[in-house]
């Protein structure tokens, strides 16, 4: 007998292979046998190499590649990035079944282990029940140029993966010739769909993209996740007396997709609205849908069970008076429901919902004031059931309709509004000077502004004018932040509820967005007094390394200012602050970034816990691991101690939201790593190291990481040509004409790293398989750590002290698991052709040979922390996922280098570019976290 694992492992590769194979048919049918022999001849040659080292491999390769026409590279390419697509759809399936077995076990990661350790530690239901009721865990999906993936596709591979899962539970040869076939034909389709958009994306598709997640997995799976949490709280506590365990809604979805305006001069008033209502439409719909169904299934008789009083209340108010069903309450008062929930969908969308309800039944009704009127109906039904031996009639769709309603509201999403400082000081330098003031503002020093700024909150006048002449930016910010305000009042206030402030450097910036606020209706009352309010949280984003070693300073000065804690106490004595790790990364480096990041949180939690208000940190984290990414459960686990505290909000960005969201199975799988990763965090903290030995680590880590960033900003932005070596030697270029997202890749002009994205920054990296921003420094640090002394022991122990981090120290086991991955996926091969790109000889000797040193370094230093001198010798899950992906990612590698010489040497012709853009999505889609 194999054991599960070994079972689910052959499945996988058996999977992939059938999926292979009818990609191969399909691309013979489509595209004829002599194209389907040149991409097998590839391919052949690329397992090879990978398989016996074949020296030739290259030039062979290089060989293939030379004779073919354009669109047989196109055709080329389209098969190695879709055979990756389907080797995706194959893992996540398998991932899925490990999960089950995991569960199981109780591993960490899961619900129930979470569950476990509430038993093992006697917890109970009280405290247990405060725990929710004061946390907070936000996924917020954002709209970034990295995403790849088009809709049409998304839409195919669910239809190809659902085939795929039920193949293996088919029972008589015409099920499986008829799965067979309809796998063949939803493969067809892929190769058929355009891969890439010929328009670039505007912010309504992107608004458009995100909601397909919801539409796909986060409806049901969110929802069916927090019942059946409720649930597992309600079993371990059964013997306590309790009729009903409610859970307490925590998990809250967020987005930043028409309220984002940092850098992208697409989004405005118009978006926010377009963005907010079409979220409504989603939710409300979804709803309709769900009370539509039960009112077919809800069909209990009073002729055989008794209902509440209430229950009979609220089957008055319908106006269905058909003799048939007046003996059935239930779906009596769930026409009701219906009746109104339509009339609210019609008020606050502008759309008809005459599918779902017969307009005479809505005359004697009015909509819902808001979701608490609609959750208030749908518990009535609840309890009367439970009341009634009908608990188990609640379980199939009306629990997961409570706790749909509870958690989506008739917003969908959180909108942050976020925008650059340096915007905020344009537009109050205007308004101040519009307003008869004689002096500059932007010039005023920090003191200076801090003072004018005080000053014009505690004024009940407004500093605009509808008389006066503005520009356009300044009437853009301002439309933007009545937008909100409106928006809140139409869709609850849970829609709009946080101002994200880019680039926080200056207590002035924090108060520059209350004025703003001020100026919109937003903060009522005079500032200083207890009676002000604001309704929007300001959210200081602190980006750099020095604005995160400033953090502490800056937020200690708001805390300190007259007034502001009756503000915080207004917000439930609340206060966010935004760490970003994509910038810092940029800024610093792989390993210093990390470090500050961990630092400012650890000076963070001390100064609000000694204010005695509630701290809770946004991470603006990314898919690679340059940008925070990595597995989630070890990334919040490894924060420092108390940061979490229950309280949680995140960025989901890129290609990662089309990984984790596509799929119902795969999105209840990363939200359950979420919330089991929070409570462990917050009630079961693995890092519980002595005093003395977590400071001995981080004196360390403070040594390490100046290093670090001194090697890594050395080469990025001291080295002479840096900037002309990266834009040379990635597609950056390249990726900048892709129609991926509505927003410029960079945020300037410029052929500057200052002023280019943090996030194409990273995705570049990705594309010539060196991945730089998730490793680079980290040799030569260790190198010098360990070399600083001549003597043999004491180099002995310092290797000592490394692997005793590993072993202990969260942080540090984190970080040498996510650059171990990343070594796993870099390719100094791969990436010299890339070097090969960038025509100074002398340019691309110096800086290609000083990155293969730093790779051959840290790749040393991760040998003898790790005591292997293999990738990833702990997760040979990942190894050999990584490990069966790279022959199909090599010749996209090959390819893109050859594409991309030809379109700079001035190649006019449009299948290039396709063909450039068309590796690019390949690329991206065989590494996965590279966004």
């Amino acid at each position: 007998m194999y054991a599960p694992a070994m079972l689910a492992e052959n499945i996988l590769k058996e999977n992939i292979r059938y999926l292979g194979r009818i990609l191969g048919e399909v691309i013979k049918d489509n595209e004829g046998e002599k194209t389907f022999d040149v991409i097998e001849a590839i391919r052949q040659s690329a397992v090879k190499f990978h398989r016996e080292g074949d020296q030739e491999f290259t030039r062979n390769l290089d060989v293939l590649l030379k004779d073919l026409t354009t669109s047989q590279t196109i055709a080329v390419v389209r098969a190695f990035s879709y055979f990756k697509h389907l080797v995706n759809i194959a893992e996540d399936l398998y991932s899925n079944h490990q999960i089950r077995i995991e569960e199981n076990a109780e591993a960490p990661g899961g619900i129930a282990h979470s569950m476990s350790s509430f038993k093992k530690t006697n917890l109970d239901l009280n405290e247990i029940d405060a725990f929710f009721k004061s946390a907070l865990i936000s996924p917020v999906l954002t709209a970034h140029p990295t995403e790849v993936q088009r809709k049409s596709l998304l839409d195919t591979e669910h239809v190809i993966s659902s085939l795929l899962a039920n193949k293996a539970q088919l029972m008589s040869r015409q099920e499986t010739e008829k799965n067979s076939r309809m796998l063949y034909a939803a493969v067809t389709a892929l190769w058929q769909t355009r891969m890439l958009r010929f328009d670039k994306l505007t912010v309504n598709n992107e608004i458009d993209n995100a909601l397909s997640y919801y539409r796909l997995s986060l409806l049901d799976a969110i929802p069916e996740l927090l019942q059946d949490l409720e649930q597992d709280i309600g079993d371990l506590f059964s013997q306590s007396g309790i009729e009903r365990y409610q859970l307490p809604s925590f998990l809250q979805m967020g987005s930043w997709i028409g309220g984002d305006r940092d850098g992208n001069p697409n989004v405005n008033a118009a978006t926010l609205e377009m963005a907010t209502t079409q979220q409504s439409t989603v939710a409300i719909e979804h709803y309709l849908k769900e009370v539509s169904s039960l009112r077919r299934e809800l069909t209990p008789t009073t002729r055989l069970v008794s209902v509440t009083q209430e229950l009979l209340n609220l089957a008055s108010t319908s106006q269905d008076q058909s003799p048939h069903r007046q003996d059935e309450p239930y779906r009596l008062a769930i026409t009701s429901i219906i009746a109104r929930l339509s009339l609210s969908f019609q008020q606050l969308t502008g759309n008809e919902a005459s599918l779902h309800i017969d307009n005479h039944l809505t005359e004697t009704l009015l909509p819902y004031s808001g979701p608490e009127e609609l959750l208030s109906d749908l518990n009535i039904i609840a309890n009367s059931l439970i009341k009634n031996h009908g608990e188990l009639l609640v379980y199939p769709r009306l629990g997961k309709l409570i706790k749909a309603v509870e958690t989506f509201g008739f917003h969908l999403a959180t909108i942050d509004l976020r925008q650059s400082s340096d915007v905020h000081e344009a537009v109050l330098k205007e308004l101040l000077f519009n307003a008869g003031y004689s002096f500059n503002y932007a010039v005023l020093t920090e003191t200076e502004k801090i003072n004018v700024l005080l000053e014009e909150l505690k004024q009940p006048r407004l500093l605009f004018s509808p008389f006066q002449k503005y520009s356009e930016l300044l009437m853009s910010e301002m439309e933007v932040i009545r937008k909100a305000s409106q928006m809140r009042a139409k869709f609850g206030a849970r829609t709009v509820r946080h101002y994200i402030i880019s680039h926080t450097e200056t207590l002035s910036d924090l108060l520059e967005v209350a004025l703003l606020q001020k100026e919109a209706g937003l903060l009522r009352g005079i500032w200083g007094s207890g009676s002000v309010q604001m309704d929007l949280n300001i959210v200081p984003l602190f980006e750099t390394i020095d604005d995160l070693r400033n953090a502490p300073k800056i937020m200690s000065e708001w805390l300190s200012l007259l007034g502001i804690r009756h503000l915080i106490r207004y917000q439930g004595n609340e206060q966010e602050i935004m760490l970003g790790y994509s910038d810092s990364n940029k800024d610093g480096g792989f390993l210093t970034s990390n470090w500050e990041l961990y630092k400012a949180e650890v000076y963070l939690v001390e100064l609000f816990c000694q204010a005695g208000v509630k701290l809770r940190l946004f991470h603006g984290r990314g898919g690679a691991v340059g940008r925070g990414g990595g597995p989630t459960y070890q990334a919040i686990m490894a924060q420092p101690l108390g940061t979490v505290a229950g309280q949680i909000r995140l960025t989901e960005q890129g290609e990662i939201i089309a990984n984790k969201f596509s799929d119902p199975k795969v999105a209840r799988r990363n939200l359950e790593a979420l919330i089991a990763a929070t409570i462990d965090a917050s009630l079961f903290p693995q890092d519980q190291l002595p005093k003395p030995q977590r400071r001995a680590y981080e004196m360390l880590m403070d040594q390490l990481s100046a290093t670090a960033m001194t090697t890594y900003r050395n080469l990025v932005y001291e080295t002479p040509g840096f900037a002309d070596y990266f834009f040379s030697s990635t597609p950056i270029s390249e990726i900048a004409e892709l129609n991926l997202g509505s927003r410029p890749a960079s945020r300037k002009s410029t052929q500057r790293i200052e002023d280019l994205r943090a996030i194409p920054w990273g995705f570049s990296w990705g594309q010539c398989r060196l991945l730089l921003s998730g490793w680079y420094g980290f040799g030569s640090t260790i190198d010098a750590y360990l070399n600083a002394s001549k003597d043999a022991s004491e180099k002995e122990q310092r290797i000592n002290v490394l692997r005793d981090m590993l072993s202990d120290w969260p942080l540090f086991k984190t970080l040498i698991s996510n650059m171990d991955m990343i070594l796993a996926k870099t390719d100094l091969t791969i990436a010299a052709c890339y070097s090969d790109l960038v025509e100074d000889e002398v340019l691309r000797k110096t800086v290609f040979e000083r990155i293969k040193k730093e790779h051959a370094l840290t790749s040393q230093a991760l040998n003898l922390i790790l005591q292997s001198t293999e990738r990833l010798a702990n997760n040979p899950a990942l190894a050999n996922s990584i490990r069966n992906r790279l022959p199909y990612l090599d010749p996209l590698n090959h390819l893109q280098v050859a594409l991309i010489k030809r379109h700079r040497n001035g190649e006019t012709d449009v299948l290039i570019k396709r063909a450039i853009h068309l590796t690019i999505n390949g690329i991206a889609a065989g590494l996965r976290n590279t966004g």
